[in-house]
């Protein structure tokens, strides 16, 4: 076997036994590349890491296989990052760490001295992770912010709520696609590609790299600017429809040419590579070669076989979801039908969900409980498409949220919310393992913590409401409901969670 075959099969071998160990999860990235115009890019990773690593074998000179075995302990990191993501059912994580995965493979098989020349091939890969979606919240609240701001100092009169303002001629709202997200991981994944082939020194590629991001966040704030401009100068006549998103794409295209144009300026030719020594032969026994590498395909199979533990434990304990039972108010508050400023939130994937409401003759309170067990892809309690109002919500705008108050094993979290012509505020939390949380990320690390002490793996939702013409109403309403039914609500979300613990 000639050097280089021997240098691209070993890369081949890796992306094999890693895929093959971690299919499910790979599976995973490779449908989303395909469904996802925000992640589309990563079905172009593979073939680009490939091209760069050909274009540099002249670079492979003298050098020859050496597995690096101390990148087993990184391997084992990157795996257990992968095994806590498995468990807390948090895609994101198990992506990025199925990535880390096959980098650590890579270095520890190929050897330091080979993946030197290899680097930016071997990182490039991590391009494929298809995370960024984290983003949509801030960046839409920025873009929204700066949208209003500009067009007020254009002179045009604004009224602002949220993500949603009104103009004189018109209401506008910043959705996900306005988010500029798409922009940014696409800007980002060709500016550095552009950077590394362009430029030498880390400086210049540092650089361009920081206008990758810079530019494409404020293009996007501008692109926003200018269609609602568009729209109001020509009393909606452009910009509304389908040109909406020609008219951004366009604009953005442009701003991105330029910035390439423009860093096209500094051009850097990279230095002459010199291709006379031939490769290395050594170490191409080839069982001698599986030999060396077997620490490191064994730290890569570790987390997988440990994962397989778990969910076979679990199997041996399944758990069934149990009716939510009725809440147990006191007098003089009464179930009853629902208001007419009808609201849910947006969860998904549970074992069983309740939604009743209840008056004492001048409040209407609603309360919404989701239970969860056993939790698989799509049935988390805890993922991006479960949250008490969705981003792209044409009905409701979340105004701001804050601590609420305590339930008894927890605070609750306080949200603002207005309608077309009501207001509503929201108490809600996360019933985990006896514990009121609020946080996302606190509640995932306790199912995870939960999990590998061997308890259960259940949880629940639960949010009370009330819907009125001005916050003050909202809030007495809430405060009355807690004061008669606060230690029910506690005692009924226990019960809820109780049968599955058994």
């Amino acid at each position: 076997m000639s050097p280089l075959v021997q240098v691209f099969s070993a890369i081949a071998a890796v992306l094999v036994w890693v895929v093959a160990w971690y299919f499910g999860t790979a599976q995973e990235v490779s449908s989303i590349w395909w469904r996802s115009d925000t992640f589309a890019h990563g079905l172009l990773v593979l073939p680009i890491s490939g091209w760069l690593a050909w274009r540099n074998r002249d670079r492979l000179a003298g050098l020859s296989v050496q597995p690096a075995l101390i990148m087993a302990l990184p391997i084992l990191a990157a795996g257990f990052g992968w095994l806590l993501g498995e468990l807390a059912s948090v895609a994101s994580v198990t992506h990025a760490a199925l990535a880390f995965v096959l980098v650590f493979s890579l270095i520890g098989v190929l050897g330091f001295r080979l993946a030197r020349p290899l680097a930016f091939p071997i990182l490039f890969l991590l391009f494929g992770v298809p995370i960024g979606e984290f983003l949509l919240p801030v960046m839409m609240d920025y873009t929204a912010e700066f949208t209003v701001a500009a067009v007020r100092l254009s002179g045009v009169p604004v009224y602002q709520e949220g993500l949603h303002f009104v103009i004189p001629n018109g209401r506008w709202s910043v959705v996900e696609a306005c988010s500029g997200v798409r922009y940014l991981i696409a800007s980002l994944m060709v500016g550095t590609l552009y950077a590394y082939l362009s430029y030498r020194s880390l400086s210049r590629r540092l650089l361009f790299v920081a206008a990758a991001i810079i530019v494409p966040i404020i293009a996007n704030w501008l692109r926003a600017y200018m269609i609602v401009m568009l729209g109001y100068l020509s009393d909606n006549r452009i910009a509304t429809g389908v040109d909406h998103l020609l008219y951004g794409w366009l604009f953005f295209g442009i701003v991105i040419i330029l910035m390439f144009w423009i860093g096209g300026r500094w051009r850097e030719d990279l230095d002459p590579v010199e291709a006379s020594r031939p490769l290395s032969m050594a170490g191409s026994e080839p069982r001698a070669g599986f030999v060396r590498v077997l620490p490191l395909a064994l730290a890569i199979v570790l987390a997988p076989l440990a994962l397989r533990y778990v969910e076979h434990f679990e199997l041996l304990h399944p758990e069934t979801a149990s009716p939510i039972p009725p809440l147990v108010v006191a007098a003089p508050w009464t179930e009853t039908s629902a208001p007419s400023a009808s609201f849910k939130p947006s969860f998904m994937g549970y074992r069983e969900d309740s939604l009743r409401h209840y008056t004492d003759g001048t409040h209407v309170v609603s309360v919404y409980i989701a239970s969860y067990a056993n939790q698989q892809p799509g049935h988390e309690l805890v993922q991006s498409q479960n949250a008490l109002l969705l981003p792209n919500d044409s009905h409701w705008n979340r105004l701001n949220e804050a601590q609420g108050p305590d339930s008894g094993a927890g605070r609750w979290l306080a949200t603002r919310m207005s309608g077309e012509s009501v207001k509503a505020l929201v108490w809600s939390g996360y019933w985990i393992n006896g514990r009121l949380v609020t946080s996302d990320y606190l509640a995932k690390g306790l199912l995870v913590l939960g999990r590998l002490q061997g308890h259960p793996d259940t949880s629940v939702y639960g949010a009370v409401w009330a819907s009125a013409e001005d916050d003050v109403k909202a809030g007495a309403a809430l405060q009355a409901f807690h004061q008669a039914n606060g230690r029910a609500l506690l005692d009924q979300i226990t019960a809820v969670a109780r049968p599955l613990q058994q």
